[in-house]
């Protein structure tokens, strides 16, 4: 299997995390209004409750990153270090990017 070059890798990660973070709480948010919670405050709450999941779900798990991380300082080789930065930096921008799509669906912030 060919490895694919890190700039789609980094894009893909972005959007993987703004992927899982939007429709994991809107398919969430629908089980909440089929049980008679409140839909747009359960959105709000199941987006901030699965943040992380989209991160790591966008970085392919963690144990990936942990071995690219232990490869860089055992052998020295800083490059795989710093794309595995940029990818979980990818995969924040991805999730922040879907938490402020949900704030700004809901509008929940300017109730407050």
């Amino acid at each position: 299997m060919r490895e694919q070059p890190f700039l789609f890798s980094f894009i893909e990660s972005y959007f993987i995390a703004l992927g899982v973070l939007i429709g994991g709480s809107i398919i969430g948010g629908l089980a909440a209004f089929l049980t008679g919670k409140p839909l747009l405050t359960e959105i709000v709450q199941i987006s901030k409750m699965i943040r992380i999941w989209a991160i790591i779900a966008a970085i392919g798990g963690t144990f990936d990153t942990v071995y690219s991380f232990e490869k860089g300082l055992y052998n020295g080789d800083t490059k795989d270090i710093f794309k595995q930065f940029l990818l979980i930096l990818s995969a924040l921008g991805g999730a922040q990017t879907g938490a402020l799509f949900i704030y700004w669906l809901t509008q929940e912030h300017a109730s407050s």
